[in-house]
Parts: structure tokens; sequence; C-alpha cells
């Protein structure tokens, strides 16, 4: 049995283990940074960030959601946004990534959305079955560019 809530201050120690799992090049201090100005509302995104917990309490995984006004292959222009999606190993394939993903929808729904998108590295073959798993559909593949002005 797995249960999903919004993060509170106290899992701020879980939550940045499970964003380290996620991304493991961050710098030192990078994600106890983000989860700060999270909870002091400073950060723009993530804006909600829903934390999975097992019966006996730990946190088994995560999910940070944003609004955005346009998301890739989406019709509206208000999308709940996965910004970043983790289930630790120990605890894949029992459903601890659909809870998320279903939490996810209603917080998304609550906030007025119609579609829920998200995005995967594209030779990441495990988070997109992951992503077809719970519903989503592959609707595109792209490559991204920046120039640093």
């Amino acid at each position: 049995m797995v249960t999903c809530r919004q993060v509170v201050n106290d899992d701020g120690p879980d939550w940045a283990n499970l964003r380290q799992a996620l991304w493991p090049d961050a710098v030192p201090g990078e994600h106890e940074e983000v989860i700060a100005r999270y909870f002091s509302g400073t950060l723009k995104e993530p804006i909600m960030v829903l934390l999975a917990k097992d019966s006996d309490g730990r946190s088994v995984g995560f999910v940070e959601l944003s609004l955005r006004a346009y998301a890739e292959g989406c019709d509206s222009d208000n999308v709940g946004y996965v910004e970043g999606w983790y289930v630790g190993r120990e605890v894949r394939g029992r459903g601890v990534g659909r809870a998320l993903i279903e939490a996810a929808e209603d917080w998304a729904r609550q906030e007025g959305c119609t579609e829920l998108a998200s995005d995967a590295q594209l030779d990441d073959a495990a988070s997109a079955a992951a992503h077809k798993a719970v519903g989503f559909a592959d609707v595109g593949r792209i490559r991204c560019f920046r120039k640093v002005l």
C-alpha cells in the first residue's frame, strides 16, 4: 500500500535523497537549496511536489509538477507538467509510479488542466516505458539546443 501526499518541511531530507537518486550529477548542496527555496515560496518551479510513502512510512518516490502555457503535443494553454518523477529501485513495478501519476493528474485537474505532459531523454528507454505504462502517449521526439549569451 502506497500513499501520495504533498511534501511538508519535515520531508526535506527524504526528498533530497530521492532527488539525488534521480539527478546524481547535481553539484553538492543543489538539492537542499532547491528544497529550501520550495518551502520558502521563492522557487518558480516545481510548484507542487508529491511524495509517495510505503505502508511503513518510508519515502519511496516523488513527482515534481509545474504548470506550463505550452507543452509539445498538447492542445491547451494550461498544462500540468511532470518536471521530475522518481521511484526507488527497490519498489519499482509495485504501482508506486502509477500512484504518483494518478495523484499528479488529480492535482492538475484541480488546477484547471485537461492535459498532463512530461518528457524523457531520447535514450532513456526505462523512462519511456514507465510513461507509457501509466498512459502517456509518445507525441514526438525533439532535440533541444541552447546558446549561452
